[in-house]
């Protein structure tokens, strides 16, 4: 399995508005490796019991709520070299119009996912909680939830500090 944990987290290469900036952006595994560090062990830990096909699912929603195309682009890759179908991975978008290509587990999951990655548009809702804690078990269900904080936060990561996308600098 592939993770954040193993490439430096923001060397950037502005893009955009920025590009014009002479000045590059910071590179928050050197500049903070203490919080990276705990970054990185919080994914590890959040990965945990959780299936693989499942957190790149969550991984990739998230990322296309957020707009990280680094995230995504890394992430699409890593679903695919485990094998996951291009069919899926195309209605990942679209999933509530295409519910047949995912289980209901993964569609409570996803569902999570857009709940808690657009909390500030009304909360996470009863009734998605409830059906995710329905296709979970409690310790499942805290490593999702877990699992979502933390793509969350590496989008923030790759969005503020500039990554581009197909510059996936994790080292294998």
């Amino acid at each position: 399995m592939t993770t954040h944990a193993t490439h430096p987290a923001a060397t950037a290469v502005p893009a955009g508005p920025a590009a014009a900036s002479p000045r590059p952006r910071l590179d928050f595994a050197r500049s903070a490796p203490k919080v990276f560090r705990a970054l990185v062990g919080f994914d590890a830990a959040a990965r945990e019991g959780l299936d693989p096909a499942l957190v790149e699912l969550v991984q990739i929603r998230s990322s296309l709520l957020n707009h990280c195309a680094y995230c995504l682009h890394m992430h699409t890759n890593d679903a695919r070299k485990a094998g996951e179908s291009e069919d899926r991975l195309h209605m990942v978008a679209v999933w509530r119009e295409a519910r047949h290509f995912f289980t209901e587990k993964e569609q409570a999951a996803l569902a999570l996912t857009e709940a808690v990655t657009l909390v500030a548009d009304g909360g996470v809702p009863d009734d998605v909680y409830a059906e995710a804690a329905a296709r979970f078990d409690e310790e499942e269900l805290a490593h999702l939830l877990a699992l979502i904080l933390t793509i969350n936060t590496w989008n923030r990561v790759a969005l503020s500090t500039g990554k581009v996308a197909g510059t996936d600098e994790r080292r294998r």
